[in-house]
């Protein structure tokens, strides 16, 4: 579904992503580590085509993120060719995102209706399915400011999921939140990761990283020092730095 071939990403003299190799299989949950300013959100931003990759290879779905070839040449995608290309992709954010001057329902809905031309009926049959799916059936009529953190966050992961994407991907999603509130949106991405949707989660939540996560890759400067299952990364993780981070966010 994904597949990273030495990705570099540099913002004037600095290099972000430094020669990143990933691959994420159908199915499959890849939870990136690392410290604040490791590279996982730029990560996931190339992943989305909200930043250009400098260098290297990223695919997603066998399909080349923000290239198309003409006449044997590649060249730099449309805006607007972009955004179907993100259509396959929905994401998640550190804060909701979501219209201040809209419903739970509209949230979700506008999606659809707008970029997909589906019926507004059908949209809101959909949209009412998937926020009960994700435990808010009785705000469907509720404004952003009328709902908790946590559940904005539902709202959004609703939102993104009636584009009926192929990937998602979370970029600390819970970081925002009262941790009273954490486990409410985890357990919404634990049923994802049961039903089979492709993710890649950027977070600090190793609980959630043990349980769900089919690889995890620790981040630190832009390079992925170390990459495996939970069990060998986590629990028994060979690298200093990985030993180091996991002693700060356990403590």
């Amino acid at each position: 579904m994904v597949r990273a071939e030495q990705v570099w990403k540099w913002f004037g003299g600095v290099d972000v992503l430094q020669g990143v190799d990933l691959t994420v299989h159908p199915r499959q949950t890849l939870v990136l580590l690392g410290p604040s300013g490791s590279g996982k959100s730029t990560l996931l931003r190339c992943v989305n085509a909200l930043e250009r990759v400098d260098a290297g290879v990223l695919e997603v779905d066998g399909e080349l993120v923000g290239l198309r070839e003409d006449g044997g040449r590649l060249h730099e995608m449309t805006a607007a060719q972009l955004c179907w290309q993100r259509l396959r992709i929905g994401m998640v954010f550190q804060r909701f995102n979501l219209f201040p001057h809209m419903t739970a329902i509209e949230n979700v809905m506008l999606g659809p209706r707008r970029v997909l031309g589906v019926h507004r009926e059908q949209a809101e049959t959909e949209a009412e399915r998937l926020l009960t799916r994700v435990g808010l059936r009785d705000k469907l009529d509720s404004y952003p400011a009328q709902l908790s953190g946590g559940q904005q966050q539902r709202v959004a992961i609703a939102r993104a999921l009636a584009m009926k994407p192929h990937l998602m991907l979370f970029d600390e999603p819970t970081s925002a939140l009262d941790p009273e509130l954490v486990g409410e949106v985890l357990d919404v991405m634990k049923d994802l990761a049961r039903r089979g949707m492709t993710m890649i989660v950027a977070t600090h939540e190793i609980g959630f990283a043990k349980e769900v996560a089919d690889t995890v890759a620790m981040l630190d400067g832009g390079v992925i020092i170390e990459s495996g299952p939970p069990a060998d990364c986590l629990v028994n993780p060979k690298e200093e730095r990985t030993k180091a981070f996991l002693s700060k966010v356990l403590a």
